[in-house]
């Protein structure tokens, strides 16, 4: 009998770790702009400071449609936490990244699919202390292919809540310095319509191509 009740409680302890440790669904909801109200994030179950500096970034201009020498492609190399940026050739961009460290960044080919100046973002598990709320996320790009869309939430986006970068630290995003993932942003497609600092790809503006590969670090 004993024994029969260290069994139910076992399953029933195992059961109710299970839901908390996997309750770690993402959000994301747009934001118009930046918004000042919200001066404090959350970041692991810690209360983190969102710079209002944010608001005096430089907005993304519109590009024209073919001007680029090349094709674009974005390759970011888990392996050794590195992102590239080419155009045919060659060589634009190489940055420092921090991909995924409590949720794997997925790897294989993927396409930009939008293009938000700021969002909001909210997930992870209080019970594990990977909960997370960060309004005023700059330069957000969503990716994804037909195995894994970008509804599933992994995106390119600057980060304000560290600056450990070359480390894993995100819940599978490739988080970027706000310099940085703003030039990427400005560079990738798909490009802009007039006067909007967010977008979306279609059949005449199609996003730019992102391979994922190598294996990310412990850390």
């Amino acid at each position: 009998m004993k024994k029969i009740w260290f069994l139910s409680l076992l399953t029933l302890f195992i059961s109710i770790f299970f839901v908390r440790a996997t309750d770690q669904t993402n959000h994301y909801q747009v934001q118009d702009g930046f918004d000042p109200s919200l001066a404090t994030g959350i970041f692991d179950n810690r209360v983190v400071s969102v710079p209002s500096t944010l608001a005096e970034l430089p907005s993304p201009s519109r590009k024209v449609l073919g001007e680029t020498s090349g094709e674009k492609e974005i390759q970011v190399d888990l392996t050794n936490q590195r992102l590239y940026a080419y155009e045919g050739d060659n060589l634009v961009y190489t940055f420092l990244i921090s991909s995924g460290k409590w949720g794997r960044t997925p790897t294989g080919t993927f396409t930009i699919a939008n293009k938000f100046r700021f969002i909001g973002m909210s997930g992870g598990s209080a019970a594990l202390h990977t909960y997370y709320n960060l309004p005023n996320v700059p330069y957000t790009m969503f990716f994804g292919n037909s195995e894994i869309p970008a509804s599933k939430g992994f995106s390119f986006h600057g980060t304000y809540w560290h600056n450990n970068f070359g480390v894993p630290m995100s819940h599978g995003c490739i988080n970027m310095k706000i310099s940085e993932a703003g030039l990427l942003y400005n560079w990738a497609d798909p490009q802009l319509p007039e006067g909007k600092t967010s977008g979306v790809a279609g059949k005449d503006n199609p996003g730019t191509k992102v391979i994922i590969y190598g294996v990310t670090p412990k850390s």
